[in-house]
């Protein structure tokens, strides 16, 4: 799925000449989680990453769902591996407090591991905001600016 993914955004930035200095990454949810996979599977691809509501680590109650989804454990090497991975890729982490969907404490844990590996990132965690913290984010007037400054 990823590499159509990328065959897409290929042709899309050619056909619309778009610029692939200036290229984003962002997701929700389970697209959150595919934010995280992509930007360590392909570092330097991206100007910036914008994970909302996401993480590397599949809740249990998803896993009895969705058995064939790829995890890290949870441990800290997991979160130090992707840190490292993504590297100086800027990255703005969004969450819901109050989320029972994905907990918030995944984007914790890879918002610190981030700033313990010297990578560029903030992190909005929204309290007694339930799954649906993409709302808040997309809104936030200071997103696009930021995400706009950022080039390869």
């Amino acid at each position: 799925m990823e590499e159509m993914a990328l065959a897409a955004l290929a042709a899309a930035t050619k056909e619309f000449k778009g610029d692939p200095k200036r290229t984003y990454l962002t997701g929700l949810s389970m697209g959150g989680y595919g934010s995280w996979d992509m930007a360590a599977k392909y570092p330097g691809k991206f100007a910036a990453i914008v994970p909302i509501c996401g993480g590397i680590v599949i809740p249990e109650h998803l896993k009895q769902i969705r058995p064939e989804l790829a995890t890290y454990p949870d441990d800290p090497k997991s979160y130090q591996d992707v840190a490292k991975k993504i590297g100086k890729t800027p990255v703005w982490v969004f969450h819901g407090g109050a989320d029972d969907t994905v907990p918030p404490e995944g984007s914790r844990k890879l918002n610190e591991a981030l700033k313990a590996a010297g990578g560029d990132v903030r992190y909005t965690e929204y309290p007694g905001v339930g799954h649906n913290s993409w709302d808040k984010a997309y809104a936030d007037s200071e997103l696009m600016p930021w995400l706009l400054s950022k080039h390869l």
